[in-house]
């Protein structure tokens, strides 16, 4: 194993890196203020179309697709180091890189599993950064980190004014991230096409529902931790009432929907370790700036032991985290995700536990303001903590990680 940066990739660092001083920390203050003065907060301010028009610009568009056809062509070892960098502004970096979830997500899906046709309505606009979308797994009334609880029905229609060539949406979604945006023009949906089948991960199926379909009802935005989470695009509950859509818009195969679902979230969870370990830095940064520059009890904070051993802890942490995401990265690339499936899990498990604790100590050092809006922590934290549940709960990768370890043991 070899982690030194290739020249791609050390090229792409150093634009990304100016990019960052010269564009997007100081776009965070901005962004914030214009979204106070917009119609609905939920319209994209100003300032973050500019960042994406300079990306593009500069390149930097489209960085997470390792297919050259469509993306940038990296392999997740090139784009690891990137995505960490963005991590250091999650709420504006991956959107003004066009490598923002959930779009990342269900663009490789569309690139992967999608039809020509529906390559060229939905992935063309989504690659240039025209339109939003979402992806609908999760429902409220389910245990949704086991996805053969879904309820969501896709049944072909029945009623006799279209045959069976219409497929018709019945179910309830929530933490949609996404759908609240107005840009956000097509979902993902996954329900059951075959919710009797004897085999239970062959009952879910992937189909692509535009949003203005009659019959779906964005109903309200989920708050997490109290914030609207502006950079996603919010997170919806969202109604599919008898929803109608052509048969054309399934994405692969009936029943695929399991194996597709678990595709799109190998990448994702890596991109999250990734961005992770850039909000790690930040709040290590931050964490240093405030030591050196407070004073309590007669001497500076930088003096004070237990803020040595925070410090000095951090680092180790994210040395130790840099270095498993990385391995992780170079096993996807070279023995693919299935292949990777312990360490996917691995760092899925530690990186979100160990960066909300790093966090949670530069927001203690920070006082009163480091859970105030003056600083990025309280938000940083919020987005740290919620992926320890987003794509499946630790409990769950535990459960699977440990089941692994002990069937070498298993006579």
């Amino acid at each position: 194993m070899d982690f030194a940066f290739d020249a791609r990739t050390e090229e792409l660092r150093a634009k990304l890196l100016a990019f960052m001083d010269e564009y997007v920390y100081p776009a965070e203050a901005v962004a914030h203020e214009q979204r106070g003065r917009l119609a609905s907060p939920w319209d994209t301010p100003a300032v973050v179309e500019e960042l994406k028009a300079e990306a593009r610009r500069q390149g930097l568009w489209n960085l997470f697709l390792p297919d050259s056809e469509y993306g940038a062509g990296l392999t997740n070892l090139q784009y690891a180091p990137l995505a960490e960098i963005t991590g250091r502004s999650p709420q504006l970096a991956p959107t003004a890189l066009n490598c923002a979830a959930p779009d990342t997500g269900n663009m490789e899906v569309l690139a992967q599993f999608g039809d020509e046709q529906q390559k060229k309505q939905w992935l063309e606009p989504l690659l240039a950064g025209e339109i939003r979308s979402a992806f609908a797994m999760t429902e409220p009334e389910v245990a949704s980190s086991d996805a053969t609880n879904i309820t969501t029905l896709i049944e072909r229609s029945t009623d006799g004014t279209a045959g069976t060539d219409e497929y018709v949406i019945t179910g309830r979604k929530w933490y949609i991230s996404g759908a609240m945006n107005p840009d956000c023009k097509i979902f993902i949906v996954m329900g059951k096409t075959d919710p009797e089948g004897s085999d239970i991960r062959r009952q879910q199926s992937m189909v692509l529902v535009p949003r203005d379909t009659p019959g779906v009802t964005v109903e309200r935005a989920m708050q997490v931790y109290g914030y609207e989470d502006h950079s996603h695009g919010g997170h919806a509950e969202v109604v599919f009432d008898g929803a109608r859509v052509p048969i054309s818009n399934l994405i692969g195969e009936e029943g695929g929907g399991f194996a597709i679902a678990q595709a799109r979230l190998g990448p994702g969870r890596i991109h999250h370790c990734m961005r992770l370990i850039g909000m790690a830095e930040r709040a290590i940064e931050l964490m240093c700036r405030r030591a050196v520059s407070r004073t309590a009890f007669g001497k500076s904070l930088a003096q004070q032991g237990v803020v040595h051993n925070w410090i000095a802890d951090a680092r180790v942490a994210v040395e130790q985290l840099r270095l498993l995401v990385l391995k992780t990265a170079w096993m996807m690339d070279t023995v693919g995700n299935k292949g990777a499936h312990t360490e996917i899990q691995s760092i899925k498990i530690a990186t979100p536990r160990t960066v909300v604790d790093i966090i949670d100590k530069a927001i203690q050092l920070h006082g009163a303001g480091g859970v105030s809006q003056d600083f990025p922590l309280a938000e940083l934290w919020a987005g740290a903590r919620t992926l320890k549940l987003a794509d499946g709960p630790d409990e769950v990768h535990q459960r699977s990680l440990a089941r692994h370890e002990l069937k070498k043991y298993v006579v």
